[in-house]
């Protein structure tokens, strides 16, 4: 048995998670905070046996992987321009661990 740890933005997170359930997999969602962009993370919690952590983690690539996305820069704030910059968003930290003991009560 093996518990992964799926770091995402919470942009990112409800689409996954409906992923997630739609093959079968139980999911417990937890709000976390952290990254480059300071925006809210979610941390996804998922059971399953060892030969599923590999399905889990290419669900994960296809709907949370990395892209683009433009942001404003703020610039210099004397002449108040502003620009844009290109950013890498989206993709996932994730951690697998193995489970010594589980129980379903």
């Amino acid at each position: 048995m093996k518990l992964i740890y799926v770091i995402v933005r919470n942009s990112d997170s409800s689409h996954l998670l409906e992923e997630l359930n739609k093959k079968g997999f139980y999911v417990t969602k937890l709000s976390s905070t952290g990254g480059f962009l300071r925006e809210g993370n979610t941390t996804l919690m998922i059971g399953t046996d060892e030969d599923k952590v590999d399905e889990v983690i290419s669900i994960v690539k296809k709907e949370v992987g990395p892209r683009q996305q433009m942001l404003a820069n703020p610039g210099n704030h004397a002449n108040f321009e502003s620009s844009q910059v290109m950013v890498s968003i989206g993709g996932a930290t994730i951690f697998v661990t193995e489970v010594e003991r589980f129980e379903r009560i």
